[in-house]
């Protein structure tokens, strides 16, 4: 018969087995929190929907934070990243692995307007002068070009391109995933021939095409001194052959910026797989550009 002093041993042999094993397993990954926000935009008379991710332990100490735009395509809106793209796990993992700094992410959402002051919406308008100043109210990040990125797919690859060009004291790298660059026009298949910011009297508006992409903008671009690095990709058999048109924006970056510019093109469509997939490599790229996170005494609390 085991005797109960037995009985004794063999459990705290156990509960000493289970304790080591709980103490070499490990711990849950550091993981970001996800807010849901909206602004009340003057320029569009409406409520104004963005999301934003905040790093592990961002608020703990008055840590102030890089900071990147990651923009939808036209279809989309401020979940798309989070919901299709798988952004959230993919910022955790380069994180906590010290692939990239610490950074906070803000996804708005425009639907269809292409981040465009267009024939309607100015959306670069509210982005640019109600998104940005609202986030660095709120929110712990640098407030000049050193530590803001922009990055997009689709129409959102179309508008960082577009705002590096035009705007590069904005903001020191760029995230191109996919393009909508098409020159001279779009393809039929291109939703842009219907959506508002390209519309006049009902009809696409080439000029307003023409005066909004990157060939009517690139020698202003190249006649100032600053330099933004660009990362740019495309599927393979992307059904906008937009492998071609980034191809060609690449030699001219190339040639330009040699050694500030990368061009992928992987395996897929123009679809979220390919977006999902290589949105880590384009982080890997661009956010050691911009200045690291960095502790400051002093600092005001964020809005809440």
């Amino acid at each position: 018969m085991t005797s109960f002093a037995t009985i004794i041993r063999a459990t705290l042999t156990l509960f000493a087995t289970l304790a080591a094993m709980a103490t070499a397993m490990p711990g849950p990954a550091s993981a970001g929190t996800v807010r849901e926000l909206s602004l009340a935009s003057t320029t569009l008379g409406a409520e104004y929907r963005y999301t934003v991710y905040l790093p592990d332990g961002y608020g703990d100490d008055g840590t102030t934070y890089p900071v990147l735009y990651l923009l939808h395509g036209s279809a989309g809106n401020e979940r798309d990243w989070l919901d299709k793209g798988g952004v959230a796990a993919t910022l955790d993992r380069l994180i906590a692995g010290r692939k990239v700094p610490a950074t906070v992410v803000v996804m708005p959402g425009h639907r269809a307007m292409w981040w465009v002051d267009g024939h309607a919406g100015k959306s670069e308008t509210v982005l640019l002068k109600e998104l940005l100043p609202e986030v660095e109210r709120r929110f712990h990040v640098y407030a000049d070009r050193t530590g803001r990125a922009f990055g997009g797919l689709s129409a959102g690859a179309h508008a960082t391109i577009r705002l590096a060009f035009t705007r590069p004291d904005l903001f020191a790298a760029g995230i191109a995933l996919s393009p909508a660059i098409y020159s001279p026009m779009p393809p039929p298949n291109s939703s842009i021939w219907k959506d508002p910011p390209f519309l006049k009297d009902g009809r696409f508006d080439e000029e307003m095409w023409t005066r909004l992409n990157w060939p009517a903008l690139i020698d202003g671009y190249r006649a100032q001194p600053l330099r933004i690095p660009l990362y740019l990709n495309s599927g393979d058999r992307d059904r906008f052959e937009i492998a071609y048109h980034a191809a060609v924006l690449h030699r001219e970056l190339f040639r330009l910026q040699p050694d500030a510019v990368r061009f992928r093109i992987v395996d897929g469509d123009h679809e979220w797989r390919v977006w999902n997939q290589t949105i880590g490599d384009a982080l890997e790229y661009a956010l050691p550009y911009l200045r690291a996170p960095a502790k400051a005494e002093g600092l005001p609390a964020p809005a809440n």
